[in-house]
């Protein structure tokens, strides 16, 4: 699967309580890449609410 070049940029802000989360977060799980990490969280949140809201037919 050829990668699609990111860009788009996207900028969000965080509160000290939000940020200490993440900095915990990342530090137990020997996490590397934050952006990937919260792009990744994200577009599977979004996937996940999407798929969730479609139409069924039962």
């Amino acid at each position: 699967m050829k990668k699609a070049p990111r860009t788009n940029k996207v900028t969000i802000l965080l509160n000290d309580a939000e940020q200490r989360a993440l900095d915990a977060y990342c530090n137990r799980y020997h996490v590397e890449n934050r952006s990937k990490l919260i792009r990744e969280t994200l577009i599977r949140a979004i996937l996940k609410q999407m798929d969730q809201d479609n139409p069924t037919l039962f």
